[in-house]
């Protein structure tokens, strides 16, 4: 009992850099993936065709590998620029935390930017030609007609999303960040108690998803009015 208790304690401690992770990662996903969508909707050229390449790329390469090309590949570019151009950047700039950050936000932006172009496509265009009529600039009917629909059509995409994030971060340990799983994997290897360790690890990733499901069912309550009916 003791050991579970101590396993618990110190897995502990790797919550906040996955929580970190995930949230950085989602935040800047969408932001990004929204903008990425729209482009891709208006169909503008160059951008949109670049945008596809991008979303294909990362969703068809493992995260691990974005990782590792990140983690080694990103001092490995700053020592060439200070080599060619005689900069003075600093190789160890970005922390492993930080880099996981960048990898993730990447990544999340790939697939988010798909939700949203269907949340985007989802919101009848009669809506925007009622907003011309009354004046309404385009700024704002996005912002007020067409962004609050779209993301409430996505919203069930986006908690996945979310939530895959989460688990996905469980591979942020191959690039040194100290999260759940690379806490678990010390405990586990210095113990030899590989299976009690491991379960306390899925409960805690299984907790943090049953938090973000409650979180997002209270947000789609609360974006059901501007959902416009099917029917």
């Amino acid at each position: 009992m003791s050991f579970i208790l101590h396993t618990i304690w110190e897995v502990l401690k790797g919550v906040p850099n996955t929580i970190i992770i995930s949230i950085v990662a989602m935040i800047i996903g969408l932001v990004i993936g929204t903008i990425f969508a729209m482009i891709r909707i208006a169909k503008i050229p160059v951008l949109s065709q670049l945008i596809v390449v991008y979303n294909s790329f990362i969703r068809s390469t493992p995260l691990i590998v974005q990782l590792f090309v990140l983690y080694y590949g990103l001092p490995a570019l700053l020592l060439f620029f200070n080599d060619q151009l005689h900069t003075h950047f600093n190789p160890d700039a970005f922390s492993p935390l930080t880099i996981a950050c960048i990898g993730f936000s990447l990544h999340a932006i790939a697939y988010l930017s798909e939700s949203m172009k269907g949340g985007l496509q989802s919101v009848e265009y009669s809506q925007i030609e009622a907003a011309k009529t009354i004046g309404l600039s385009k700024f704002d009917t996005y912002r007020r007609i067409v962004l609050p629909q779209a993301f409430g059509y996505a919203l069930p995409n986006i908690e996945n999303q979310f939530i895959m994030l989460i688990k996905g971060t469980s591979l942020a340990f191959a690039v040194q960040v100290t999260e759940i799983m690379s806490v678990s994997h010390v405990i586990a290897n210095e113990g030899y108690r590989f299976i009690p360790v491991y379960s306390v690890a899925a409960i805690f990733y299984w907790l943090l998803a049953i938090v973000l499901e409650l979180i997002f069912s209270r947000l789609q309550h609360r974006t059901v009015r501007y959902l416009t009916p099917t029917s």
